[in-house]
């Protein structure tokens, strides 16, 4: 620790643990919504879940860049 209250490595720790949280859920409604496709669902619902996955998507992708940031030199 730095002094700081902020743990480097923990921090990096807890952002890949969010991270495969964050990857695995928008697998699971990936999943859904080709669910619901088949089964012609209300639109409505479909596209709640599409924006939620849209969400998901931007979350994954600000910690990916967090996590690995795209520095150039």
């Amino acid at each position: 620790m730095d002094g700081s209250g902020f743990d480097f490595d923990e921090g990096l720790r807890d952002l890949a643990i969010r991270l495969e949280q964050l990857e695995r859920d928008h697998r699971a409604l990936d999943q859904k919504i080709i669910d619901l496709q088949i089964s012609c669902a209300d639109m409505i619902s479909l596209q709640r879940l599409k924006r939620e996955k849209l969400r998901m998507k931007d979350e994954i992708s600000r910690i990916r860049g967090l996590i690995h940031p795209d520095i150039i030199a």
